[in-house]
């Protein structure tokens, strides 16, 4: 089997990798929530060698992430683990960096309720929490594009679409997290960073 590839982890990797440099400079372990391809995961560890990635996954994406880490062989990639928010096998561990790209707006509603109140039981103290994606600010797109991306989003899955900052910060604050920043990327996305 190839090693699945994504077209956008390429795209955007180094901007990311930028501001988690700043964000997790001070963390050891990481938890990636949705790592799909493995393709972040690989980067971001060899990019910060002082943090241990553990990437997770539903089990459908994890054989191809696994080609992904066997071959860059990173002692600070850990084998990727089965992480369904919706079924709550949540890691029996603490984490005080999480970083999340691209799913927010993938996952249905409920999933992402599941998201939060799952992460309330696994961050540290001080914990920081990076998500990568678009999102809408007061009910509003940012760009036509991003309003193109929910209609293509909705017709997939109508249970999908660009979150709203507001909506998400609400599930945050309720989980003990406080919005630090808000960072402007490329192509209409943005990384939200929280901190508990």
């Amino acid at each position: 089997m190839n090693k699945p590839f994504a077209e956008s982890c390429e795209q955007n990797k180094h901007a990311i990798l930028n501001v988690l440099k700043k964000e997790f400079s001070n963390a050891s372990n990481t938890l990636e929530i949705g790592s799909g391809t493995g393709q972040h995961a690989v980067y971001f560890a060899s990019q910060m060698p002082h943090l241990q990635w553990q990437c997770s996954d539903r089990n459908v994406e994890l054989h191809g992430m696994k080609l992904w880490l066997d071959e860059a062989n990173l002692k600070n990639c850990l084998p990727p683990i089965e992480l369904d928010v919706l079924k709550g096998q949540w890691p029996n561990k603490k984490y005080d960096a999480v970083f999340s790209a691209n799913a927010v707006h993938i996952m249905s509603w409920q999933a992402v309720e599941a998201l939060f109140k799952g992460l309330n039981n696994c961050l540290d103290d001080h914990a920081i929490v990076c998500l990568y994606g678009p999102f809408n600010y007061n009910g509003a797109f940012t760009s036509e594009s991003n309003a193109r991306f929910d209609q293509w989003l909705k017709q997939r899955n109508p249970e999908s679409g660009i979150r709203d900052t507001g909506d998400i910060d609400q599930l945050a604050r309720q989980c003990g997290l406080t919005l630090n920043n808000d960072y402007e990327m490329p192509a209409n996305n943005r990384i939200l960073c929280w901190q508990k």
